[in-house]
């Protein structure tokens, strides 16, 4: 309860120092005004600009321009529930998918760390926080430096690099290997060899890199609340970018520190024994899911060449069995061994990733192909303004989803509310035109449209009205068929 208030003391100082009379504009330049609507068909027709309804608490009219500044206490009071909601939508991350492989290793060293000193198991704790706060808090920074150099920013948009996506692939597998027990992480000379050594002399080392990657695998998923804070600081100054990341890594992290803190909590977890091996053991799978999963937007990014990053990582596998097997647990020719892997990986590099994958490029993007949609009963077109434009002078509704094959909520909403007979049967009914924008190459257009809506990234669903003097409507992140039945309903009026 201490650290809480403390932490509660330290986000409202830095909140009041933002908003305060005296302090920084929040906004670095007006807010974007929200997409055009078209004004009904003419012979010359022109966009005009339609301000929106009051919000709905299932449906999010388009962001109007404030206009002159706030007060500085509404100032505060804005700047507040964002980082309410960030702390919440990071809260909500450990409970995504993305998240699961990590969050059972993390229970892992828990469990095993219930027999250790208090103080001890609070260190880990606190320290495996800072590793999630330091890499949010870098990935702020990096989202700063990408606004000061004129770029189009979200969440998730380091997906859209193909030399992450190689990186990130290479450490997972290598990751699930370290599970397997292929090799094993050293400390000092020695090796851990079972799972209940691994986890108790996991360290300080580990319960960092943990928080790291618990980041990484997070990125891919905007929990609810966590949209809205990212979209609120992305067209703010560095301070408020930087705020709301804090109070998401707090989210993040405070189940975990919680958990470190309260013994009577690490009681209710099993004692330790040779169930963790195999618990151990298990959990490389969920990390070999993530690199299949991760290969779809390898394929988008890549083409046909995504086949080299498959012998590359195949490659990595085989450098991390010869190190556990004749540097870790040999005791001779080490030499030998560690020449072997240096002049593997200088080939795989060389000629795998540079000559056949060519890793520092991606595919250019075919705009006449709706490249993320599946096939179903949804005549899917790709996303464009002119698209949008075109439908709503023939006073067409319009439905636009916003999906990558990185983003597993987008996947959920299609799945569940989108794709589904009554969603179907209803887009077919109103002639509505479905657009899909793939976003798992992150291209500046689609990201800018992203910004313009106040979402820090995907998923983002709009509904266009028939009426081409109504604006666009987003619906909420998590979708049911109900709300997006409502939105087609409502848009269908004249």
């Amino acid at each position: 309860m201490r650290l809480f208030r403390i932490v509660l003391a330290v986000v409202t100082c830095a909140a009041v120092l933002l908003c305060g009379g005296q302090g920084p504009r929040l906004e670095a330049g007006p807010t974007p005004a929200a997409p055009a609507a078209l004004a009904p068909a003419s012979p010359t027709p022109t966009p005009t600009v339609a301000q929106p309804p009051p919000a709905s608490p299932d449906v999010v009219a388009a962001p109007a321009d404030p206009g002159p500044l706030a007060p500085g206490a509404g100032r505060l009071r804005d700047l507040l529930s964002m980082v309410a909601f960030a702390f919440l939508g990071g809260l909500i991350l450990n409970i995504m998918p993305c998240v699961l492989p990590v969050i059972s290793l993390k229970i892992l060293g828990f469990v095993n760390q219930a027999a250790s000193s208090p103080q001890r198991v609070r260190q880990l704790g606190l320290i495996y926080a800072l590793g999630v706060v330091v890499s949010l808090l870098l990935m702020g920074c990096g989202v700063i430096a990408l606004k000061q150099a004129g770029k189009a920013v979200s969440w998730g948009i380091q997906f859209g690099n193909p030399q992450f996506i190689v990186v990130l692939m290479s450490l997972v597998t290598l990751v699930a290997l370290n599970l397997f027990g292929v090799f094993e992480v050293t400390l000092g000379n020695e090796v851990t060899g079972s799972a209940d050594e691994w986890a108790r002399k996991e360290g300080g080392v580990g319960a960092f890199f943990n928080g790291v990657l618990a980041v990484i695998l997070a990125t891919p998923c905007t929990a609810p609340f966590l949209g809205v804070a990212i979209g609120f600081a992305l067209p703010k100054s560095a301070a408020v970018i930087l705020l709301i990341f804090f109070a998401a890594a707090l989210g993040l992290a405070s189940p975990y520190v919680l958990l470190s803190w309260n013994s009577s909590l690490l009681r209710l977890l099993p004692r330790p024994g040779a169930w963790m091996e195999r618990f151990k053991v298990a959990m490389g799978f969920p990390m070999l899911a993530t690199v299949v999963w991760l290969f779809k937007t390898a394929l988008r990014l890549f083409g046909d060449r995504v086949s080299w990053l498959g012998f590359f990582l195949v490659l990595v596998s085989a450098c991390a069995w010869i190190y556990g097997q004749f540097v870790q647990r040999g005791n001779t020719r080490r030499p030998l061994a560690l020449a072997v892997i240096v002049a593997l990986l200088f080939f795989g590099y060389s000629w795998m990733l540079e000559s056949g994958l060519h890793w520092r490029s991606k595919l250019a993007r075919d705009v006449s192909q709706p490249s993320s949609a599946e096939s179903g009963e949804i005549a899917w077109k790709p996303w464009s303004l002119q698209a949008i434009q075109a439908a709503r002078l023939e006073r067409q509704v319009v439905f636009v989803d916003f999906t990558a094959e990185w983003c597993p909520n987008c996947k959920a909403n299609r799945a569940s509310s989108i794709e589904v007979p009554s969603v179907i049967a209803k887009l077919k009914e109103l002639n509505a035109l479905p657009l899909i924008a793939d976003y798992t190459a992150t291209p500046d257009d689609m990201t800018e449209e992203i910004v313009k809506w106040g979402r820090g990234g995907i998923p983002l669903v709009l509904v266009y009205p028939r009426n081409p003097g109504l604006p666009p409507k987003a619906l909420p992140e998590i979708l049911t068929p109900s709300i997006v039945l409502a939105a087609l309903e409502e848009a269908a009026k004249p």
